[in-house]
């Protein structure tokens, strides 16, 4: 084992806790699956519930399996898919700074998902344990494609936004009496 190989294995341990916590606070904290629900609805997703708990084992799932290092580029498409989710959705509106609830952690999250997919978990990991290979080129083609089909996936299945209201009120006609 060599030094280079601790990094890999940090990068999972952290993007892997995030997104366990992540999904346990959509699941158990503040609002609740119910609230999750309402805030997805307010994106435009339909089948709020749905969405909540697919978000929740999503972002559970994705971090368990980072975090033991199986089936990575697999994992890192799910964080992938999540993240360009919530930032089309949620921050893009609000430019890049995350103070400002901008794109950036999601960016940084989804860059670091589609790394770990190109460079592999590394050797401390079930992956290289089990010898699953699925690195270089093919892992970040794993990562990035299957992140990305899911996200339009889901955008094509569920999103359905709410018409923008009217700026200006429509002319009044006379009508011949």
């Amino acid at each position: 084992m060599e030094v280079t190989d601790i990094a890999p294995a940090l990068l999972r341990l952290v993007v892997g806790v995030t997104m366990i916590a992540h999904g346990a606070n959509h699941w158990i904290g503040g609002g609740k699956i119910a609230g999750t629900a309402r805030w997805f609805g307010g994106l435009g997703l339909r089948n709020g519930v749905l969405q909540a708990w697919l978000s929740v084992i999503t972002e559970i799932g994705a971090g368990a399996l980072l975090i033991v290092g199986l089936l990575t580029p697999f994992a890192s498409a799910a964080v992938i898919s999540v993240m360009l989710v919530a930032g089309l959705l949620a921050h893009r509106k609000n430019g890049f700074f995350v103070f400002k609830e901008g794109y950036e952690y999601v960016l940084v999250l989804a860059a670091v998902a589609l790394a770990l997919g190109l460079s592999g978990p590394g050797w401390l990991s079930l992956d290289h344990a089990a010898g699953i290979e699925i690195t270089g080129l093919a892992g970040g083609a794993v990562a990035l494609g299957v992140g990305v089909l899911g996200t339009a996936g889901l955008l094509a299945v569920f999103y359905r936004p709410a018409p923008a209201a009217s700026a200006a009120p429509e002319p009044a006609t006379e009508e011949a009496h």
